[in-house]
């Protein structure tokens, strides 16, 4: 990476509406067409990117985790960010899709004799005429999908009401960071990051309702809340998430054990005890089971996974890449019970006996389950008629008239087969193009589905849909997490796994194609 450096500010007066002074960064010829680099102006990073003779100046970090741009990929006139594959528009910085909910700010540059010179205010975005005034967007869900689709809609100056409805008091926050980083205690008083920044909500006039949602007509377009209150959209976005798999075994509901899926649930886990040296007993190894043991562990915990799988993640990663991470876990100190389940859970001294199916016999002083999740579409039963309780949906999310679903209820079309993608980043373009759809503007669900995991800071990233393969080719080193594999079914591509390769997996993201 190119050092950064401080240069001077060359002061122009006549800049017109701008006091602002110019600072001069760098000869053009010293800037490879396609080559972002970072560059200081005083104690401001900006990141410069040159397409052809043109050049434009923007904000060096991501706008949603501060993910360093210059290690992002170009092409064809879009940013991908290295972390969480937000894609940018580089010809203004508007946003294009998630995980980032705003725009990257650019800045003014000019060439003056062969040299780049930026002016460090922001330009504004264009807004659009706001319409919409006399209508009103119900939202079911505040987690990915129902906030994006919220913030879309005043991103695209939607001017009527927009009512969001969740069941947890705290603001919206960022739901993965639960098993990555809460329950390693890496967050502030061990809270997920929000949405939004504070005042979000209220200075956009979007009107949150805490309460859990009982009923919904489509026909009428009208939800019942627990309270007993109605409430009725022009729009409605369905978008309420998922509910965890409960643990269906006795003593699921002694104290001490407990379901991961909500901040309310990680922050009980980490209140009940002393996490150092205390014995947990995890059951499940899914991403959440596995994400979990390993933050659990990093904050001083003896874990334990109970897995029905030999090999986690063999049927979504492979076997190679399953085994690797199995013993990246037990190179860490966690013991993997691979191939068994838990059967019952007792008291026993202040402890947690956990039995298993073989008759083996774990203390613990506490059990989480990650389980999995299934479709929160209960209220729902008439559009949730799918045997997976998921919800069928057009290109635009449209699950009925003026009625769309979105998230990890969605179930969408592909290879002419119909499928829901569980990923934060997928649920957030879902309610982004329902908002699209709400506005009348073009735009159909056609990005490419990507989720990453992050276990004792090895981050896997996956593209693809999840189909069925029958092989997997590596690239590059599976030991020191630096590979890139391919899943084929016979001859078809159908998903990629990369650990290392921020770049190549930005470029799969761009292509919307394996």
């Amino acid at each position: 990476m190119q050092q950064a450096t401080t240069l001077p500010a060359i002061r122009n007066p006549s800049s017109p509406g701008q006091d602002s002074p110019w600072h001069d960064v760098m000869p053009l010829a010293d800037l490879a067409d396609a080559a972002p680099r970072r560059m200081q102006v005083g104690d401001r990073s900006f990141l410069v990117v040159r397409q052809g003779e043109q050049v434009r100046a923007f904000a060096a970090t991501c706008p949603h985790k501060g993910a360093p741009l210059e290690q992002g990929t170009l092409c064809a006139g879009k940013l991908v960010c290295p972390w969480h594959k937000a894609v940018f528009d580089l010809n203004d910085g508007s946003l294009i899709e998630p995980l980032a909910l705003d725009p990257l700010p650019r800045y003014p540059t000019r060439l003056v004799d062969g040299r780049i010179q930026i002016q460090p205010v922001a330009l504004p975005l264009p807004a659009p005429v706001p319409t919409g005034f006399d209508q009103g967007v119900v939202i079911v869900g505040a987690g990915a999908a129902g906030v994006t689709a919220a913030v879309s809609l005043r991103e695209f100056c939607f001017a009527g009401r927009i009512t969001l409805i969740g069941d947890e008091t705290a603001p919206p926050y960022d739901r993965t960071a639960l098993t990555k980083t809460v329950l390693a205690e890496k967050e502030e008083g061990n809270r997920a990051p929000p949405l939004r920044p504070a005042g979000f909500y209220e200075t956009h006039g979007i009107d949150r309702v805490v309460a859990r949602v009982t009923a919904f007509d489509p026909a009428s377009r009208t939800v019942e809340l627990s309270d007993g209150r109605k409430l009725t959209g022009d729009h409605v976005v369905l978008a309420p998430g998922a509910a965890p798999r409960m643990l269906d075994v006795p003593g699921h509901d002694l104290p001490d054990v407990f379901t991961l899926r909500s901040q309310a649930d990680a922050q009980a886990i980490l209140a009940t005890r002393n996490i150092t040296d205390r014995h947990v007993v995890v059951c499940g190894g899914s991403f959440i089971g596995m994400e979990a043991a390993a933050s659990l562990s990093q904050a001083g915990a003896k874990v334990t996974v109970v897995s029905a799988t030999a090999v986690p993640f063999e049927k979504a990663l492979g076997h190679e890449i399953g085994l690797r991470l199995r013993r990246l876990h037990q190179e860490k100190g966690v013991t993997y019970i691979g191939g068994h389940r838990v059967t019952a859970i007792a008291e026993r001294g202040g402890k947690r006996q956990v039995t298993l199916d073989n008759g083996r016999i774990l203390l613990a002083d506490m059990v989480v389950a990650g389980l999995g999740v299934r479709p929160a579409t209960g209220f729902v039963p008439a559009l949730a008629t799918a045997p997976d309780g998921g919800i069928d949906v057009d290109g635009a999310m449209q699950a009925a008239p003026h009625v769309y679903a979105a998230g990890d209820i969605a179930r969408f079309v592909h290879q002419g087969r119909r499928m829901r993608i569980e990923h934060w980043r997928t649920a957030q373009i879902h309610g982004r193009v329902a908002a699209r759809a709400i506005m009348k503007q073009p735009g159909r669900f056609e990005e490419i589905p990507w989720f990453w995991t992050l276990q004792f800071g090895r981050k896997l990233e996956y593209v693809g849909y999840q189909e069925p393969f029958d092989r997997v080719t590596i690239d590059g080193d599976l030991d020191a997490f630096n590979f890139m594999a391919t899943q084929w079914n016979g001859a078809r591509r159908v998903g990629v796994i990369t650990a290392g390769r921020p770049r190549e997996t930005g470029e799969l993201v761009l292509r919307r194609t394996l």
